[in-house]
């Protein structure tokens, strides 16, 4: 099997190797994390080094790519940015668990974590970096752009469109035929039952914008090390 790192040594992290292990693609060598100690162990795998490290782990480790377990959309991206700034030709693979249920003619894009449970039924399209969280399911003919993602027990109705950046929260439900624009947050709980514009926040049942949202305002709680980060260079000055 092919050598790959998992970037991000976090409780997302660990779910994400479990998917891996269970699918027994790839062989995971490894955990690449700026933020936890080099040689400490997570889940029986060691943490290899740091992002700046990659050009030297991909020799040593031969890798074949890896994959981003960061759950904030908005980090993930910065952190795929920063990733080939640092290795240009580095290859993201994805992640299914094999309890995942995915239909006919489901496409999924490179980097996405397809999580235990979750459901992908026919004629759905899901972009580049996105998550399928625990127990959720994207309803027929969606589609899911790049870099968004859905939480554990959201349920979508068919025909359901979710902009790039967007995220919908822990069990919350959508009819069919709804649209997300971009950046937008939809909270826990919610019920969504009309389309809901770009940049905001909206909850409650039915869901209401609340607020405006900013590109790449966090919302995910515990995730310090991520909004760290975002704070550093993509390459520094020693690199």
């Amino acid at each position: 099997m092919q050598n790959i790192v998992i970037f991000g040594a976090s409780g997302h992290g660990s779910v994400v190797l479990d998917c891996l292990e269970r699918e027994g693609k790839y062989n995971v060598v490894g955990f690449v994390d700026s933020f936890k100690k080099e040689g400490r162990k997570q889940n029986g795998y060691e943490i290899l080094g740091r992002e700046y490290d990659l050009p030297f782990l991909m020799e040593r480790h031969n890798l074949y790519g890896g994959i981003i377990a960061v759950g904030d959309n908005w980090t993930r991206n910065l952190l795929v940015k920063k990733i080939l700034s640092i290795a240009p030709s580095f290859n993201f693979i994805s992640a299914v668990h094999p309890s995942a249920v995915i239909g006919k003619n489901v496409d999924i894009g490179m980097g996405t974590a397809v999580m235990p449970g979750a459901i992908i039924n026919a004629n759905s399209i899901v972009g580049d970096f996105c998550i399928i969280n625990t127990n959720s399911s994207l309803g027929h003919d969606g589609t899911m752009e790049n870099y968004s993602s859905i939480a554990s027990g959201v349920c979508t109705g068919g025909g359901f469109t979710l902009g790039e950046f967007s995220a919908i929260s822990v069990g919350a439900r959508i009819i069919e035929n709804i649209t997300i624009m971009d950046h937008t947050l939809v909270g826990a709980g919610a019920l969504v039952v009309k389309d809901i514009e770009s940049h905001v926040v909206a909850y409650g049942s039915p869901a209401r914008i609340i607020r405006k949202r900013s590109v790449g305002e966090h919302y995910l709680s515990g995730n310090k090390s991520e909004q760290t980060r975002t704070e550093f260079p993509l390459i520094p000055n020693n690199f």
